[in-house]
């Protein structure tokens, strides 16, 4: 089965049978973007912002987890093995896995909640690259107002630390 049906839990046979039905409604063969390909497409988006999400988490927080969730929630983020795959690595349950994961998820989603360092990160970040565009436009004949825009985007940033 593939990633894409994985993440939305259907199966090859529903996606046939699926996109023949659409066929047949619209009268027309869609070969691209029917709507369960765009579905899948939406599904493999959320589940990369999903990853994303979690690698910040562990990169922020991830020295806060103990030792053993830490080695477990690398494993599944990081290095992107399956549940069935850390299981049989740590000598646990599947299901135990599962249940450290998400309690892992839950305690650096509350370290976020409480401390706003990814949030801070990110808004920094932007910011930079604000400067980075202003520097892509400079125009010698006007350096007072790159200066200006400059300090005002790094006075920000302090005031944001």
């Amino acid at each position: 089965m593939s990633s894409n049906r994985q993440a939305s839990g259907k199966s090859h046979t529903d996606c046939v049978n699926y996109n023949r039905r659409y066929e047949k409604s619209w009268g027309v063969k869609k070969k691209y973007l029917t709507p369960w390909k765009l579905c899948c497409m939406i599904a493999q988006v959320v589940n990369v912002n999903k990853i994303l999400e979690q690698t910040l988490l562990f990169d922020f927080y991830g020295e806060l987890l103990t030792k053993h969730q830490k080695e477990i929630y690398e494993r599944f983020v990081i290095e992107d093995l399956s549940l069935g795959e850390i299981a049989e690595e740590a000598g646990i349950s599947r299901q135990g896995v599962h249940d450290l994961i998400k309690r892992c998820n839950q305690t650096l989603k509350g370290y976020e909640e409480k401390l706003h360092l990814i949030e801070k990160f990110l808004a920094v970040k932007e910011k930079v690259e604000k400067i980075e565009e202003i520097l892509d436009t400079y125009d010698e004949k006007k350096p007072e107002e790159l200066i200006s825009n400059i300090r005002k985007i790094s006075g920000e940033i302090i005031e944001e630390l």
